[in-house]
């Protein structure tokens, strides 16, 4: 959510912003009319209260009050009705008002771009930073990870179809150990790094998803209970950024890293038709978050090391990838700017999305209202919050079968699983 003072003091810095999204910048326009409409409103209630006020002195200081009271009881009773109608105005509109025209149009409002985010509409104009290792070469022709885990009976779909429908799997035995030691890990290696280790809930209130920005912006793609009003979490970096709501923290707290792994749920329903076979695209899949809360002047420099993270977690399992930062319109909703770690897929012949990693500035800080203090003295101010995935298990497992397939069917385990497994290879 953007500050109404930000658009109020520089409305082109959000326009050109909204533009390069593709977006018709029309709005800030509104946001700024219904901004005026506000502080005249409230204005017009301080000037209306003033007034009465001195005309209630006057009372006060008259020889006779009993007279006086009734010569100006219609003024005081027209100021009074001025009043209450600017106050109502006010509310009707104020941008700090939950459900106010001004908050509800704010709230739709995306994040402004970083100015180094790339110009484009869509992915071609995405910018590749940087490659690691090579695609694997074949003797043979690759196969599709469904076919493999279907091969070495480590995924099972037509069970999964029958318990639940389309878009689930399972995993068993050495597939469902892979998951196992891939989790454990990327845990592992959080840790290592600093992160603190947290396992939230997985249903969180509407509050909650409102505060990090899923609401209402992606509320089709959300498992929702109605009766209870609770929502499963599509990332766990909605707990995780969430659970500091309505705190101020010290400033020689921050960074504050956080990891989670949990399961997460999607309705995917803007995929109809998209990656329909194995387990890219699936409603519910495990992974690791990584989430910062951290100071506005860090946030840059937080957004680089918080992608070396994830990053070195590829290089560790020797998969190819790439770092790509996305142009403007790939960027998501709270983003201010993301880089994408690509892997890559053999029988895709192609790099895949396997993490994104996004700095959303102080645009979730100001829905949940969690803010820094340094000086005791001094004004609390908005965090950063930065988020990415570290990593999925579904794909990474995926891009594990399809990169380490063998001729004879098997596939082996990149060494740094191994210990975790127990094993070098995985056959039928």
């Amino acid at each position: 959510m953007l500050d109404v003072g930000l658009i109020r003091r520089d409305p082109e810095r959000v326009r050109r912003s909204a533009k390069r999204r593709g977006l018709d910048p029309a709005f800030v326009d509104e946001v700024l009319r219904l901004d005026e409409e506000y502080r005249s409103a409230l204005t017009a209630a301080e000037k209306a209260q003033a007034e009465k006020n001195r005309l209630s002195a006057e009372i006060g200081k008259a020889a006779d009050k009993a007279a006086a009271a009734r010569e100006l009881r219609p003024k005081l009773d027209e100021l009074g009705r001025r009043i209450e109608e600017a106050e109502t105005r006010a509310r009707e509109l104020a941008p700090d008002e939950r459900n106010s025209t001004l908050h509800e149009l704010l709230t739709q409002t995306p994040n402004i771009l970083d100015d180094s985010v790339p110009d484009g509409n869509d992915e071609s104009k995405n910018v590749v930073l940087r490659s690691s290792g090579e695609p694997p070469k074949f003797s043979f022709e690759p196969v599709p990870h469904w076919e493999i885990g279907e091969r070495l009976g480590i995924l099972d779909f037509q069970r999964a179809v029958k318990l639940s429908g389309t878009r689930f799997s399972i995993l068993v035995g050495p597939g469902a150990r892979l998951a196992r030691a891939l989790t454990q890990f990327f845990l592992d290696r959080a840790c290592d790094k600093g992160y603190v280790e947290v396992n939230p809930p997985v249903l969180v209130s509407r509050a909650t998803m409102w505060s990090t920005g899923q609401l209402s912006k992606f509320a089709d793609a959300m498992f929702h209970d109605a009766d209870a009003d609770l929502f499963l979490i599509p990332t766990a970096e909605v707990p995780l950024t969430a659970m500091h709501g309505d705190e101020i923290l010290a400033a020689e707290t921050l960074p504050r890293k956080y990891a989670a792994f949990t399961p997460c749920f999607r309705k995917e329903a803007g995929a109809a038709g998209k990656d329909t076979r194995g387990i890219v695209r699936q409603h519910q899949f495990e992974k690791v978050e990584l989430v910062w809360l951290t100071a506005p002047e860090k946030s840059d420099e937080a957004l680089e090391l918080l992608t070396r993270d994830a990053e070195a977690l590829l290089q560790e399992l020797e998969l190819p990838h790439r770092v790509v930062a996305l142009c403007a319109g790939e960027a998501g909703f709270n983003v201010a700017k993301t880089y994408d770690l690509e892997v890559w897929v053999p029988s895709a012949k192609t790099y895949r999305e396997i993490s994104s990693c996004s700095n959303c500035t102080d645009f979730q800080a100001r829905r949940a209202s969690i803010r820094l203090r340094g000086d005791p003295k001094a004004k609390p101010e908005l965090v950063h919050t930065l988020n990415g995935s570290g990593l999925p298990i579904g794909r990474t497992l995926l891009a594990i079968l399809e990169n380490f397939q063998q001729p004879d069917g098997s596939v082996r385990i990149p060494p740094i699983l191994r210990p975790y497994m127990k094993a070098e290879t995985i056959v039928s």
